[in-house]
């Protein structure tokens, strides 16, 4: 049962502001922009969606295959990939690129600004979902524009179910672009912010958008998630994490327990909440992959925040 998570491979350049963005952005001026934060904090640490989804896939005991585009930096990351026995077979090299590469400055409240680079992610066209085999469930998340619109299409010509994560891809993709993506998909999931902006851009409604696929998430940060699905909105709560510290990747880790147990065919109850729990758990450290629960680590923190038992 292997998952094919097409999106993109980065690194992350992680700033923290010791304040509050709000406090140094005046919104009567907001058409002068011009600021600049301290951050004595700063870290590299491994990323991009592709790279969070399958790591966290990976802990749970799921097979990511990871589709993606990397540069003439990216050998301390293929590095890590071949300890953590992640395949590299579907990461293309481009010559003559960089790595994708975010830069992140999240302040107190855990909100963020960043800078993103896209670099040989520009490229991710070249892939093919057909190169890979033994595919059963698939992703598109953020990636180049032409390759999420290829790929879309290839997981449709192959009859694989997928799920449509347009993340902060999204400003990339006009209101048709975003229907047709919805057309194609199986599932969608999105975080409140952009739900919001796929109401405007297509011109309908949560309601109506759920109609169209098997199942709509919608991530609601510390007020949990709500999934949409056969006329149902299943409200799914989020455990209390062990410390708040940084929200990179914890939506990367929730799609991971998402596909865990679509994969498993598991009630949308079930699947929601080893969802939000991953997302917990990754917020409680630093980065997008330096949490490192075993499974048996993952199947008491469900136990202990939801009185019930799963099997990883």
């Amino acid at each position: 049962m292997n998952t094919l998570i097409c999106g993109s491979m980065a690194y992350d350049t992680i700033m923290v502001f010791k304040d509050q963005f709000k406090k140094h952005i005046l919104p009567e001026q907001i058409h002068i922009l011009n600021v600049a934060f301290l951050v004595p904090e700063m870290r590299r640490e491994y990323g991009g969606c592709a790279g969070n989804i399958a790591y966290n896939l990976h802990l749970l005991g799921g097979k990511p295959l990871i589709m993606a585009t990397v540069g003439d930096d990216f050998g301390p990351y293929a590095k890590r990939l071949e300890k953590l026995s992640i395949s590299q077979t579907h990461i293309r090299h481009v010559p003559d690129s960089f790595t994708g590469q975010a830069f992140i400055t999240t302040d107190l409240d855990d909100n963020q600004i960043t800078a993103f680079h896209p670099g040989a992610m520009s490229f991710s066209e070249q892939n093919r979902v057909s190169e890979a085999s033994g595919v059963t469930l698939g992703i598109v998340s953020p990636d180049g524009r032409d390759g999420m619109i290829e790929h879309a299409e290839q997981f449709v010509e192959a009859s694989v179910p997928f799920v449509f994560d347009p993340g902060q891809g999204m400003p990339m993709f006009s209101g048709p672009d975003l229907l047709r993506f919805i057309d194609q998909a199986t599932y969608v999931t999105v975080n409140d912010y952009e739900a919001k902006m796929l109401e405007e851009k297509t011109g309908k409604t949560l309601a109506e958008i759920a109609k169209s696929v098997t199942a709509l998430i919608v991530t609601l940060g510390a007020d949990g998630s709500m999934i949409y699905t056969e006329g149902r909105e299943i409200a799914i709560p989020t455990p209390k994490p062990a410390a708040v510290v940084d929200p990179t990747g914890c939506g990367d880790a929730y799609r991971a327990g998402l596909m865990y147990g679509i994969q498993r065919g598991w009630a949308w109850e079930t699947t929601g909440r080893l969802a939000s729990l991953m997302g917990s758990i990754k917020i409680a450290s630093r980065g997008g992959q330096n949490h490192a629960p075993t499974r048996a680590d993952i199947m008491a923190q469900f136990q202990q925040h939801f009185g019930s038992s799963i099997t990883l």
